[in-house]
């Protein structure tokens, strides 16, 4: 299953961080950011977090709220989020109920192995449940920037 730009963001309620607890519902009204990562603590997945963490202030100003995702266990995501001082939700989605909704579990390869893995994907949602744009395949370097660009336009419209 996946979403396109235009869908209704599917459901979620996750564990997150900081013994919080996230939900499409939660958000109802306002628009935020939900984004996919492989796992906690890798160097492209610590860029990813720390480049949103320094897009918060702004993000924040225009009314907008992030939240990642991974398949890690809330231990890990934890320790993450302790070291890196990230203050948004990181949440913890261990079944990939929440990855495969959003078609983030996709086949992916390495040394010509096939496996199953989370694709690096955003989601900025709209305060109507939308998906207000969506970025698949993401590359690291600009792309929190790319992405507060994105919402602060939604925000004006």
């Amino acid at each position: 299953m996946s979403v396109a730009e235009g869908d209704q963001a599917p459901d979620f309620t996750l564990p997150a961080t900081g013994g919080r607890t996230v939900s499409r519902a939660g958000y109802k009204g306002r628009p935020f950011i939900l984004y996919f990562y492989p796992k906690a603590d890798t160097p492209g997945c610590t860029k990813e977090a720390c480049a949103f963490q320094e897009a918060l202030p702004a993000l924040g100003g225009i009314g907008i709220d992030v939240i990642g995702v991974s398949k890690d266990k809330m231990p890990a995501l934890e320790k993450f989020a302790a070291k890196y001082n990230l203050a948004f939700p990181l949440a913890s989605d261990e079944s990939g109920a929440v990855v495969e909704a959003f078609g983030a579990w996709v086949e992916k390869s390495m040394y010509g192995r096939k496996y199953m893995g989370i694709d690096r994907s955003t989601f900025l949602v709209g305060a109507d449940g939308r998906i207000a744009k969506a970025w698949r395949g993401v590359k690291v370097p600009g792309h929190a920037k790319a992405v507060m660009n994105a919402a602060a336009a939604l925000q004006k419209a």
